[in-house]
């Protein structure tokens, strides 16, 4: 049975980018009910012991079993973007920045790159930023899908489903990305 884990912040700290009353909505009934739902669905069957990461892969492409991934993928998501963010966040730095500069020409083109991933992903999913080859590169997906699914590892994401923004950006998706990479990213979980 998977628990729900705990914000490694209290949740008005990435206050006023993300209020406390989104991090209620989204945090405290979004992400239980992905939790809450994934166990029911689990129950009993051959996934009940298994990591979430390989239910998600044992479950990744397989329609009978879309229930199942779309909340293992929901969960992992929800989970890895607590990390994602913090009330510390800012622009990477050292070796990390020197990697995106030398690809990118510089952060403020990377960050353009990701922003308009985010901004472009249609309808609901996520924008993610992972390493391959010891190469910077960034990638989206809808609804549940994550880089997990795909063998990917990633680095940071950013949640551009409405939930996540939606109280206090309303339509304006931009804003709500513009201020994660400005404010929330949490850069140095990234460079470790």
């Amino acid at each position: 049975m998977f628990e729900i884990k705990e914000l490694p912040y209290d949740m008005n700290a990435l206050e006023p980018y993300v209020s406390e009353r989104t991090l209620s909505f989204h945090y405290g009934k979004h992400y239980p009910n992905y939790v809450n739902t994934l166990n029911k669905l689990i129950e009993g069957t051959e996934y009940a012991d298994m990591p979430l990461e390989k239910i998600i892969r044992e479950t990744s492409g397989k329609p009978t079993q879309q229930a199942i991934f779309n909340n293992a993928g929901q969960v992992w998501n929800h989970e890895f973007l607590w990390r994602s963010m913090s009330p510390l966040g800012g622009a990477p730095k050292g070796k990390l920045l020197d990697k995106i500069t030398r690809q990118y020409g510089s952060y403020d083109e990377f960050k353009k790159q990701l922003k308009d991933a985010a901004v472009s992903q249609f309808g609901s999913g996520w924008a993610w930023v992972y390493e391959e080859n010891d190469t910077i590169k960034i990638m989206k997906t809808s609804n549940a899908d994550t880089p997990v699914a795909h063998g990917i590892i990633p680095l940071l994401t950013i949640d551009v489903w409405e939930h996540a923004y939606y109280l206090d950006y309303q339509n304006r998706r931009a804003d709500h990305i513009e201020n994660f990479l400005e404010h929330l990213a949490n850069w140095p979980q990234v460079a470790e």
